[in-house]
Parts: C-alpha cells; structure tokens; sequence
C-alpha cells in the first residue's frame, strides 16, 4: 500500500555491510489506533475552531453577530477561536502525524500506550478546559498563552508525557541514524517547552486568575519571544518534519538534498527564536533589541525558503503525479504557502513596512497564509494519505478531495486578499494628511466603515474553506465504512546492534556522528534555541537603562486595578491597542508617544497587536465618565456607525471585591510599591473612589450603583496615560 521511500537518509546499508553484520530479526506491532484517534479529534476540533472563526469574522461586520451575551463577545472567542485552531487542529494534527512516521523512522512501537493514552486524553481535556475558560473571561490577555495557571500546568504535565514517549520510542529504535524529520520532531519538542515555561512565570491569585511575573517591557519582550516562537516551534517546525516524511512518501520520491537539510533544520532552529522583537517595532522596547529582531527576520527568509525548495524540488519527476493525486495537490498548495509567508515575515520586520502593516488587517491576512494555507492544507494531505492506510481501502473519492482542494483553494484567496486590501487601506488612511497638515481622516469609525464590505468578503472566505472540511469529513467517513481500522500493524526489522559492535555506526556523512546519537542532538538544539532569547532578554532585565523610570508614574488604585481586571476580562486588548508609537500621525491622533517607564506596573502589559477600534493609551481624561457610561451601554450613540458591540452586563454585574487583598499582597510580591497594609485598606479606597465617579456621573443625570463594575472600568479608562505630563511645547514638538 505505501510507496517506496528511499533517501540518503534512510537507504539501507549496502548488502555486504548486512551480510557481514548478522543481525536477530524482531517483530512488533505499530500502534495505528492512536493515529487514527489522534486524527478523529483534528477534524473535529478544526471545525469547531473554524466555526467559531467564521462566527468572529461576521462579528466585525454585523456587530449583533455577538449574540447579545457576555460569553460570545468578538473580545471574549477570538482568544478561543486562536487556541482551537492552533492548540486544537494543528495540535492534534501534529500528534497525529508524528504518531504515524515516528514508529516507522525507528522501526519501533511507541514506548508505552498508556503513555500514548494518557497524552491523548490529557490534551483533549486541556482543548476543553480552554472551551470552557475563555468564553468566562478567564484570560491572561497574553496572545496564543490566554489560558490561566492552572490549565498552563497541565500543559506541562501533558507535553513531558509526549516528550517522554518520543524519547522512549527513540531509545528502542531499531535504526541507528535519525532522518531529518525526527530531528524537527526534538527540536519542537525542547523549544516549545522553554518558551512555555519561561512566558508562564506567574503568581497565582485565585484559582483562575495570576498577574504575570515580568511587567510591562520586560512583559512585551517575553511574550512576543514566545509568540513569535509559537509560530515558529508550533506551526512551523513539527510541520517541516512531517512534510519531510509525508512528501516523499506520497511523491514516491527520495528527499531531494540531505545535505541542504542539515543547513535547513540548523539555521532554522538558531535564526528563529531572535525574531521576536520584529512585532515590537516602534514601540517602547529598547532600540538594540528592535534591531536584532529585524536583522534576523530578514536573515530568517534563508533557511525558510532552504526549505520549501527541498520540498517542491522533492518532486522532480513526479509533478505528472501531482496532477492526478489531490494529496499531492495540497501538500504543493502548502509548500508555496509557507514559501509566501516566510517571504512576507521578513519583509513586514523591516521598519519601513511595518510602520504602515503593523495594527493592521495585513498582519491577519499574512497569519492565515501560513495557517489556513501551510498549516491547513498539510494536515488535509496527511489525512487524505493516512486514512486509506489506516482502513486498508482506497479512498472513497478522488473527485471529493479534489472538489475539496479547489474550494479550500478558493476560501483562502476570499480570506486573504480583502484582508491584504483592508490593510493597506487602514495603514494609509491613518497616515494620510490634508494639504492643510490637518489629518485627512481624523475620525477613526471613518477608517473602519471602509473595512466592513472586506469583513463580509473575509468572512465567505472562511464558509468555503469550511465547507471544504465538510467534503473531507464525509469523504473520510465513507472510506472508514468501506475498511476496517488496523489497530495493530505487524512489523519486523533487525535488531539495532550496539555502537561499539556496528563497525559502521559513524560511517558516513560526518553529521552522522550526531544524528546517531538523539541525547547530544537534544542539547545542541537546546543551546541552539537558547541563546537568541538569552542575549535579548537578560539584558532589559538586569540593564536599567532599558526602562527608565518615571518619577510621575504610581501604581494603579485598588478600583482602577479592579477595572483593569475587567478590561482584561472582556478581551478590550483585542480590538484596541496601548502604545502609541512615535509617529507624526499617531502623536497627531493619539497625543504624546508612549514612553517604557510608564508601564512599569502593567502585569500584563496590553500594548495589543491590532487596531479595529482606536489606540487607548492616552484615552484617560480625555472624554468625561458620562461618555465611556454610553459608550459601553450603547456605542453607537457615542459613535454613530460603531461596529462595537454593547456591553449591558457591565451595568448589572457586581464588581468582585473578595479578591482584591490578595490581589495586593501578589503585587506587593511583584515589587509594586503599594503602602504596607495597603491591603487591607484596598476595598475601602476602592469605594470611596467609585462613590467619587457616581457622584460626578450624576451631575450628568446618570444614576449608577456605586458597585457595578461599568464604574470600576471608567475607573481605569480615566487613569490611561494620564501618568506624564506634556507641556504644549512638547507635544507640538513630538508632532514634528
């Protein structure tokens, strides 16, 4: 049933070198049942996550497609929709494929199905717990890393146990050399648990909520070392290994350059994880640590494109194929999609691109390139592959799987182009100015009605790419019926000999030496990964210089700390950003840029990443409470045309004083200079400072509970960027 795979990285030895060597020839069976579960729950969870990613599409057309409750807010599924499409699809996918090829690289069974099972159950249950919290608002606020302490220990528990059984599994192999794929596979697996680690330092103030260990630069510049690095060792990485198999395996073909590999998966893994900062341009992260993320970005698109050129380049002499066989089809589509979007990362680092790109639709049309293309499209070929073999029995329509490319093909091109529209559209209204030196669009909500017809257009593209899903869907049930599942696979190879009585155990090319050897290989890839996060983050931590303090900026109060927590809450961070960068048009729009040591208490920092309502860093006393009263009531009776949704819970729900002592101390813990015994003053201070805003609110003929939590938001909106002073010389002055 499978095609003939042979490489200079997995060719046998030469006859005489066996003939020599006798070797005990073992039997054993592949575990398929754990691939094939494995592969149930990425269908399942792909669509799950892509219907709530269509649902949140709309929402930024039609504001009422947030349903009018608290727990279907765009603020609230959009965290949700990221993590089921990340953590859920192309989590399991990846445990799928690794699953599959892992055994056959090593000749082995896994190393222990309870293990197998214990991972597969534990990650479903995590998928779940995230199900479940996000919608709650339960939510550091911190992208692709939302999920609070608990659930982030669980994800430990459950990667060591993946961690253990690859490990396992390596041990007992009977192959001695590597292939390149398992390389990917180790590398996946030891960064993904430093950047988890490492970004999950927080201190627990309740069960489901913590303030995170770092603070505002510091906080930024860890965050988006792991952001960045979760595309990188999620999305990327463990994909590259499994195209590294999958490819070759459906082409029929051997890897094209073993030798272009060694250079791929080494450069790759080094170059990455400096990329971080690239998201943080202009911003108030120091200066030298932007430019090293930009110099490697840009250095980045190398070993990238090393990659995507062994892959279609794998496909010499077997492009006839490609042309009949739709896993081929999509695994081409896919290849080219990382190829576009490994090209255009290092393009939108560069400061001149980003300054337009960043905040804007462009970033999310260059996600969802590698996502619904790259990601997407590689875990539809795996399936289509897999599921024939799995069932012994030819896959029940070609026609389907075709009709399914053409349409995923189509869906992605509606997503993708009228975001890359939407982009351009808001990066150069929000700079353009008039003959006058007046800006041209001085309204933000004029920016933003411009988008809505490309919302629609983005959110069709998201149904066809769906529906896609659903031909697949039916397509691989009917081959499930038409087979049955080989749970256990017979299997036989010799038996490994030790290293000492191989004579050829390092024969060869010489990164056989370390290919042979997963231990050394582990740490070197460790080291790899580790000096880049390294050399960027111990310095703006233990350099003062890096963030210099304000004299001027103080902690929050008790009842501003309250409606930060709200804030965070409702997933605001999502739509609105806190940093004003040093642009004529920003200072212009916005007012004074905002500068590192004014976020010094920010735990988390919520600079945010785009911009579909305006920044908020310099919101504070700008408008009086009656209007962030409305404004959240009502937005469109502050903002005719608003695509904001209302938030009438707000006005019902009781602010939560029970945790705030402890919520205080944590700080303390933290370093926030809050008085000694402040904690057990803090609800006091907090109502006699929302007794101060319901007094003023009623000036206004508004009658509000001094315990709603609309107040404490208003709270914390009035403090925003109200910390520094800017004479009027000054601000005319940053204007230029």
């Amino acid at each position: 049933m499978q095609a003939a795979f042979t490489s200079p990285l997995t060719a046998p030895e030469p006859p005489l070198v066996q003939n020599r060597v006798s070797r005990a020839v073992d039997e054993f069976f592949y575990d398929n049942q754990i691939v094939r579960d494995f592969g149930i729950a990425t269908i399942f969870w792909g669509i799950a996550g892509m219907l709530v990613g269509i649902l949140a599409a709309f929402q930024l057309a039609q504001p009422d497609a947030n349903l009018h409750t608290s727990f279907t807010t765009f603020g609230r599924i959009r965290p949700l929709h990221t993590n089921a499409v990340i953590f859920a699809f192309v989590g399991n996918g990846i445990f799928m494929g690794v699953y599959y090829s892992l055994q056959r690289l090593c000749k082995a069974a896994m190393y222990s199905k309870t293990l197998s099972r214990v991972h597969f159950w534990g990650w479903q249950l995590i998928i779940l717990s995230a199900l479940i919290s996000l919608p709650l608002g339960y939510t550091t606020s911190k992208e692709y890393a939302e999920l609070e302490w608990p659930i982030d220990i669980a994800i430990t528990l459950v990667w060591v146990v993946f961690g253990w059984n690859m490990f396992g599994t390596i041990a007992r192999r009977r192959e001695r050399h590597l292939y390149v794929g398992i390389w990917f596979y180790i590398a996946t697996f030891l960064t993904v648990a430093v950047l988890h680690i490492v970004n999950s330092m927080e201190v627990p103030v309740s069960f489901m909520k913590s303030y995170s260990a770092y603070a505002g630069v510091q906080d930024a510049l860890v965050q988006w070392w792991y952001g960045h690095n979760a595309v990188a060792f999620f999305l990327t990485t463990p994909y590259l290994g499994l195209m590294y198999y999958f490819l070759p395996k459906a082409a029929g073909r051997p890897v094209y350059s073993y030798r272009l590999s060694i250079i791929h998966f080494w450069s790759l893994i080094f170059i990455y994880i400096w990329a971080g900062p690239h998201h943080l341009l202009y911003t108030s992260l120091p200066d030298w640590a932007q430019s090293l993320g930009v110099a490697f970005s840009v250095m980045l698109i190398a070993p990238s494109w090393g990659g995507m050129i062994n892959g279609l380049l794998t496909l010499r002499g077997a492009w006839d194929k490609v042309r009949e066989e739709p896993v081929l089809k999509f695994m081409v589509v896919a290849i080219t999609a990382y190829g576009m979007a490994t090209f255009e990362g290092p393009m939108l680092s560069l400061k001149n691109v980003n300054a337009i790109a960043h905040f804007t639709d462009w970033i999310v049309a260059h996600v969802h390139v590698g996502a619904l293309g790259w990601n997407g499209f590689l875990t539809f070929a795996m399936l289509y592959w897999l599921w024939p073999r799995l069932y012994r029995t030819p896959l029940y329509s070609k026609k389907l799987a075709n009709a399914h490319f053409l349409i995923g093909t189509l869906g992605i091109l509606f997503y993708a182009l009228p975001m890359y529209w939407a982009g351009f559209t808001q990066g150069l209204m929000w700079k353009q100015f008039n003959a006058e030196g007046m800006l041209q669009y001085p309204n933000f909500l004029e920016t933003v009605l411009n988008l809505v017809p490309m919302y629609y257009l983005r959110g069709i593209g998201g149904v066809m790419y769906l529906s896609g899903v659903f031909l697949m869907l039916y397509n691989l049930v009917k081959t499930a019926q038409a087979g049955s599942l080989l749970a256990a696979e017979k299997a036989q190879a010799p038996a490994l000999l030790p290293a000492a009585e191989d004579p050829h155990a390092d024969a060869g090319h010489w990164h056989r030496w370390i290919e042979r050897r997963p231990v050394q290989m582990a740490v070197w890839a460790t080291v790899a990964i580790a000096i880049g996060g390294a050399v960027e983050m111990i310095p703006t931590f233990l350099i003062k210089s890096n963030v210099p303090t304000i004299a001027s900026v103080k902690p929050y109060t008790s009842l501003e700390l309250q409606g930060r927590d709200i804030y965070i809450k409702e997933g605001c961070s999502n739509c609105h950003t806190q940093m004003v960068r040093p642009f004529r048009s920003e200072t212009e729009r916005y007012g004074e840029y905002s500068k590192a040591g004014e976020f010094v208490y920010d735990r988390p920092f919520l600079w945010g990443s785009k911009r579909t309502g305006p920044d908020l860093h310099r919101v504070g006393a700008k408008y009086p409470h009656s209007w962030h009263y409305n404004h959240m009531l009502d937005p469109t009776s502050m903002s005719p045309g608003s695509i904001m949704p209302p938030y009438p819970w707000l006005f019902e729900n009781d602010i939560d004083y029970s945790t705030l002592p402890k919520k205080i101390r944590v700080l303390q813990q933290l370093g926030t200079p809050y008085p000694a015994g402040y904690d057990k003053q803090a609800v006091a201070d907090a109502r006699r400072q929302a007794q101060g805003i319901v007094q003023e609110l009623k000036k206004e003929e508004i009658e509000v509970r001094s315990d709603k939590e609309i107040v404490a938001l208003i709270a914390y909106l009035q403090r925003l960027g109200t910390d520094i002073k800017v004479k009027p010389e000054q601000a005319a002055a940053a204007a230029q």
